[in-house]
């Protein structure tokens, strides 16, 4: 069985790095390019900065925040979520020094731009960021931030998926994050039919919950946010915990002290 990922996830609003909870209320935690040297040093297989108000702010990509990121050399691959609403800023990205991009809000405005996108960079260097709640009959359905709606899966979406211009889908339990032990399992049916790779966030931070989603064949990785901030070494923690499970194992790199 392939390995799967644990992902460090640092949420950024308005230049800071936020602990964020149900992306309604945030504490800040600092200079964003800290946090991720952090999760490097400490085994995360990949990480995943989600600039939260580059979208509603019409900013565009933060690229000054990547290439601060690129210039402290680490070597965990990054991905990048916030702003982006076109091919050529995705390029501009993946030029700055990510790995890989996310999309969430060009999903709802702009389908035919994600085609571009993956045409420009290749599939498997993008990801779709799906907000998952609970409707008032138990169902869980997608979340448009734009809207403020949920709606259940749609064509365009579905289309991206059968046409393979996604390499995976980054799952959000949008009520929960930010929660501890907060994950609601019910939301899993969301991916029943998704013949693509699944990324599970949103209230992660309990051994048992990230060992019942990661022996699932769906899901190629689980990623957790606010819960890596609380100690140092988190990563290595919940990784020593998963020893039976298909993950990577913890890496113990320290900084060269001259």
């Amino acid at each position: 069985m392939l390995s799967k990922r644990l992902i460090g996830t640092v949420t950024v609003r308005r230049g800071l790095a936020v602990q964020s909870f149900g992306y309604q209320y945030y504490l800040p935690l600092g200079k964003p390019e800290c946090l991720v040297e952090n999760l490097d040093r400490w085994g995360a297989d990949e990480i995943l900065i989600q600039d939260i108000d580059r979208t509603s702010s019409d900013s565009g990509p933060n690229i000054e925040l990547i290439k601060k990121i690129s210039a402290c050399n680490i070597s965990t691959p990054i991905i990048y979520a916030g702003g982006i609403t076109s091919a050529k800023e995705a390029v501009n990205v993946i030029q700055s020094g990510a790995e890989r991009v996310c999309i969430d809000s060009l999903l709802h405005s702009n389908p035919a731009e994600v085609c571009n996108i993956a045409a420009a960079l290749g599939t498997q260097a993008v990801l779709a960021s799906i907000p998952v709640a609970m409707n008032k009959k138990g169902k869980p359905c997608w979340y448009n931030y734009n809207t403020q709606k949920l709606k259940t899966k749609d064509l365009s979406l579905a289309k991206l998926l059968k046409e393979k211009y996604l390499s995976e889908l980054i799952i959000i339990d949008k009520e929960h994050e930010g929660t501890p032990n907060g994950f609601n399992f019910n939301l899993l049916p969301f991916i029943n039919d998704i013949d693509v790779p699944a990324i599970i966030f949103g209230g992660l931070n309990n051994t048992d919950q990230l060992k019942k989603l990661l022996i699932d064949h769906r899901i190629s990785a689980v990623a957790v946010g606010n819960f890596l901030n609380y100690k140092e070494h988190s990563i290595q923690s919940y990784k020593k915990k998963l020893t039976s499970m298909p993950i990577r194992p913890p890496s113990y790199t320290s900084w060269n002290v001259i």
